[in-house]
């Protein structure tokens, strides 16, 4: 248990003098910060809010999230206590409660049951600290932190992306934006993940990048094990201006950051269990595709619907015999590819489609710089004699304006 008070949520369905008792010996065990009630009358008497003082022994707040707000900036809380029960609180609300809890750097503890509140490690820098997160596995969060990142190159900023990944380098890594294929056939060679995210960032972005790892992600995105925060430490001693940090899978980086961009793939991963605690988080959501997200308004989260439109990083002729190789099925505009693969993180199906790649004469592999893009499809095409153009992923708002968003983000707007 978290030592120091505690909030106590409580509710109407219980007699006020069972859960006085309940309260009193809180009090005594571990201190009280806070009473709040959230709903239900059933075991009141008619005039109880007027009473609620007398009633419980102490003062009791009402408005549930606002009230967890003024409380948690007010008080010296560590952590929320339910008290409450069915009907009052349903599962999906007691899992929103636990999750704005946990967003407010408190502990939730019910009977049975204990959350930790994730920590963040600080970073020391003067200039503004970024995060790009997600909902889960290729969401775009490279395309976005890349896209991001070039439109503060481009604004004059000399920002840095700090990525941690699944198969990110074991002490935090810089990569040059020089970095080309012969340095990922390089690195391919001695076994290293050559498809990484900070590999990509720096080819596809144009910009300095920190490679790092995490093993794990926790029910609300917390890495078991990562060296993001020696990763961050390590850009902020770049010659940069802006730190941009980089999600993995659901995962979230471990540090404090100033502004948070959340990208939406599935609502449901979204809006389910604790899955709410990534937008309390975010200052914009990111939403792919068509519909909308309740839920965000709701929170006071802006939403713009985006989507990724794919284009080569180079010109490809217009009579080259192109070879497509993704991990999803859409084509960029004007490429008309013999071959198109959607198995580059599918392996022995992959392999196949390059032998169609061959026996085609395709001369040209365009290709994602994800999966098996490097110790697969690039050595292929360098035993082919074909030339390598990697595929990046544009976003692109759909009825907002994306790049002013973000850019406001930086500014503080």
């Amino acid at each position: 248990m978290a030592p120091g008070p505690v909030i106590a949520l409580i509710d109407g369905e219980h007699h006020p003098a069972a859960v006085r008792d309940a309260l009193d010996r809180l009090e005594e065990e571990r201190g009280l910060a806070g009473v709040v009630f959230v709903g239900g009358e059933e075991k009141l008497p008619r005039d109880w809010s007027a009473r609620a003082e007398e009633l419980y022994g102490r003062p009791v707040r009402g408005g549930g999230y606002d009230a967890l707000y003024r409380l948690a900036a007010t008080t010296d809380a560590r952590a929320v206590v339910d008290l409450a029960d069915e009907p009052v609180l349903t599962t999906r609300r007691r899992f929103r409660l636990a999750a704005y809890s946990l967003s407010l750097g408190l502990d939730w503890e019910a009977p049975g049951a204990r959350l930790t509140a994730p920590h963040y490690e600080p970073i020391e820098f003067d200039g503004p600290k970024l995060a790009v997160i997600g909902t889960g596995k290729r969401t775009g969060k490279t395309a976005v932190a890349g896209h991001w990142a070039g439109l503060m190159r481009a604004a004059g900023g000399r920002p840095v992306i700090v990525c941690m990944g699944r198969g990110g380098p074991a002490e935090p890594e810089v990569a040059a934006p020089e970095t080309g294929v012969d340095d990922l056939l390089r690195l391919s060679s001695d076994g290293r993940h050559a498809a990484s995210d900070y590999l990509e960032g720096a080819v596809l972005a144009g910009v300095p990048t920190v490679g790092c790892r995490r093993v794990g992600g926790g029910l609300v995105g917390e890495p078991g094990e990562s060296n993001v925060a020696e990763g961050g430490r390590l850009a902020a001693s770049l010659d940069v201006d802006r730190l941009i940090f980089e999600g993995s899978g659901a995962a979230i980086p471990p540090v404090e950051v100033d502004r948070t961009v959340l990208i939406v793939g599935d609502r449901g991963a979204l809006l389910d269990a604790l899955g709410p605690y990534r937008l309390m988080r975010a200052d914009l959501a990111l939403l792919m595709g068509a519909g909308s997200l309740e839920a965000a308004g709701a929170l006071n989260v802006p939403q713009i619907r985006f989507e990724l439109r794919p284009e080569p990083a180079e010109e490809v002729a217009g009579d080259a015999r192109v070879a497509l190789f993704s991990t999803g099925p859409a084509v960029p505009d004007g490429l008309d590819p013999l071959v198109a693969s959607t198995a580059l993180a599918r392996r022995p199906l992959l392999e196949a489609d390059l032998d169609r790649a061959a026996a085609a004469g395709c001369d040209t592999y365009v290709t994602e710089l994800k999966a098996a893009a490097i110790d697969t499809v690039a050595e292929r095409a360098r035993r082919e004699g074909a030339r390598l153009v990697f595929l990046r992923n544009r976003p692109v708002g759909l009825d907002d304006a994306l790049d002013a968003a973000l850019m406001g983000l930086v500014d503080g707007d």
